[in-house]
């Protein structure tokens, strides 16, 4: 592995372990699991409950391929878990179409494409941008396998 992916997964380990403990605190002393957190969407990471367990596992993924030094390893691994995140995020908004509760942090208006679509419609375009994703995912897996079992 170059430096720079080395470095580039430490990095990505500390703050993972950084998170994990700002989310551990978040929901056990401010009880805040489902406290929104947009910024940390590229960890997977979108309320601080996500942060507790994405956190740990993150730091984890860190480790076991710096120990392997294996880069393409790291990289299948994450686009595997956008596969698995990404089919559970249009799940989600799936069953947020034909729920009668809605949560707070899910009323259209809150959403960021609510300029756009201006009523519950917001909830299918999440869904399907998470199909979209989804293919993504499985496509760059499909050739990161393939790489990693050259």
């Amino acid at each position: 592995m170059e430096t720079w992916q080395k470095t580039l997964i430490i990095f990505w380990g500390i703050i993972s372990f950084i998170l994990f403990i700002k989310g551990f605190f978040e929901c056990k002393d401010k009880k805040n699991a489902y406290g929104l957190t947009p910024k940390l969407s590229v960890f997977g990471i979108f309320s601080w409950g996500d942060a507790v367990v994405f956190g740990l596992f993150w730091v984890l993924v860190s480790l076991i391929t710096l120990v392997l030094n294996d880069w393409i390893l790291f990289l299948l691994i994450i686009s595997v878990f956008w596969v698995v995140r990404s089919f559970g995020e249009t799940i989600y908004w799936f069953n947020q179409q034909f729920s009668a509760k809605t949560y707070a942090w899910n009323r259209p208006e809150r959403l960021a494409l609510h300029w756009l679509f201006r009523n519950d419609s917001i909830w299918f375009i999440y869904q399907i941008a998470w199909q979209c994703v989804s293919v993504v995912s499985i496509i760059v897996s499909i050739f990161l396998a393939k790489t990693w079992l050259r």
